[in-house]
């Protein structure tokens, strides 16, 4: 049953800091950002999710401060883009016990944790929620996260990608090749918990890693988790369509949606994969009014709150480039070149959804930035807007606060029942594990054509 034959993904995108997408928006009156520490937030937005049938809380990070602005870090820290910033595999126990179904997808990239001890915390996480555990793969941009972790400076681009990729390699052999089916007997009448025929050391030699294993953990309900990629580059997007479960874009438009789907199957296909075992889920904010012109004022005042330099001081810490050494009439075309690999990602949006004939400017992209992925309406209009990219070929949606947690509340509680009523939004959970609720039909375990498969039976298991 392919992916398409269940309505589209719905997930709360939220990081555990104060300001993530939308920044200046923590000092708005209505806003619980700052509260990103108290544990209470987080289950009520666990709650809040399931009572509506959304599919899982996606929790972006950043693993270190973006490059310096003007030789200095100050504006990050004065208006908390994205730092103060918590680990966010800690929140996911208290919010899986006070839910049932909802999934919990999170963030981890290679330089933050050695794939040996990352192994046993996802199938840890993944029996406490009973197989309702994703991760987000990343290789990490941060200078900063990398020279604070030991080494000299970032990892070039591609290179970043291969390690990526033989840290996946070291984590499927865990999952899928330590512990063979039929390993964990409990057998208390014997004495015998697990049979030792049936485990084995990985013994993994690579150019980064030396693990020798057995995991530590036995199998989980999905043994490998849901995976999750957003590269935008093409080898950040071709490691996706050999590895991803879903994939994250923030297009702006459904045109451009298609477009990206377009390429990420056609590569998925040259791995030998099933391009129906991907999901594209778009990255979108919202502003919900009974009518049009109540919308449409709603965010015009949120736009008042909105801290372009902020906005600004973000794009220039992701890219690597400052942007505010630039005039502002500089074009945009003349500034992506300087920007290698995907870190310049928004820039390109900017340009990609340019009106025909224009040529977005510097000062366009600082004053612009936030409306690119925004959608503004009544809950029958932006239905609409979800039903356009769904033809483009859109399975799921990413919904990023402006506000927290009242971006997700008004979307909740006015656009899910008219997505139910239109079949794009599920009405009821699915029992199972999440990639059985994700993909129906499909089983806990990842589907025969991922890679990972070649680690499950590969070799005799003759113990440890």
């Amino acid at each position: 049953m392919p992916a398409q034959a269940r309505p589209l993904v719905y997930n709360f995108f939220i990081m555990d800091t104060p300001s993530h997408i939308s920044h200046g928006m923590w000092r708005h009156p209505e806003s619980r950002a700052v509260e990103y520490n108290d544990l209470d937030l987080w289950v009520e937005l666990a709650q809040l999710a399931e009572k509506h049938h959304f599919d899982s809380i996606f929790i972006a990070d950043n693993f270190g401060m973006y490059s310096p602005i003007g030789g200095s870090c100050d504006v990050f820290l004065e208006r908390a883009l994205q730092i103060p910033n918590s680990e966010p595999s800690m929140v996911l126990p208290a919010m899986a016990a006070a839910t049932k179904h909802l999934g919990f997808v999170y963030t981890s990239s290679v330089i933050q944790q050695h794939p040996f001890p990352f192994a046993r915390q996802m199938s840890t996480l993944d029996h406490l929620s009973k197989g309702r555990i994703g991760w987000n793969m990343v290789s990490s941009f941060s200078e900063n996260g990398f020279r604070s972790m030991g080494m000299d400076g970032i990892v070039e681009h591609d290179e970043r990608y291969k390690w990526l990729a033989e840290y996946a390699e070291v984590v499927y052999k865990l999952w899928e090749g330590s512990w063979a089916e039929g390993a964990v007997l409990k057998d208390k009448a014997a004495g015998i918990y697990s049979n030792p025929r049936k485990v084995r050391r990985i013994n993994h030699v690579g150019k980064r890693y030396q693990v020798e294993g057995p995991h530590l953990a036995e199998p989980s309900p999905q043994r490998t988790p849901v995976l999750f990629q957003a590269g935008a580059s093409p080898a950040g997007m071709d490691f996706a369509a050999r590895n991803a479960e879903g994939t994250f874009l923030i297009s702006g438009k459904p045109e451009a949606s298609a477009a990206q789907i377009k390429k990420a199957k056609a590569l998925a296909k040259s791995h030998g994969r099933n391009a129906d075992d991907i999901h594209f889920i778009e990255g979108l904010t919202f502003v919900v009014g009974s009518t049009e012109e109540e919308a449409k004022r709603k965010a015009d005042e949120l736009d008042e709150w909105t801290d372009v330099t902020a906005q600004m001081a973000v794009a220039s810490g992701a890219a690597g480039l400052d942007l505010t050494k630039f005039d502002p009439d500089e074009p945009l075309v003349n500034v992506v070149d300087k920007i290698h690999g995907s870190r310049g990602g928004f820039i390109k949006m900017t340009i990609d959804n340019a009106p025909t004939g224009t040529v977005p400017t510097i000062a366009d992209f600082g004053r612009d930035q936030v409306r690119q992925w925004r959608v503004t309406g009544t809950p029958e209009s932006i239905a609409d807007q979800i039903t356009r990219y769904a033809e483009a070929g859109v399975t799921g949606i990413n919904i990023m606060a402006i506000t927290v947690p009242g971006s997700y509340a008004d979307f909740a509680e006015h656009v899910t029942p008219v997505l139910k009523e239109r079949g794009l939004m599920q009405r009821a959970y699915r029992e199972g594990t999440l990639r059985e609720k994700l993909f129906p039909g499909r089983g806990p375990l990842l589907s025969q054509t991922h890679p990972a498969n070649a680690f499950r039976e590969s070799d005799e298991y003759v113990g440890v």
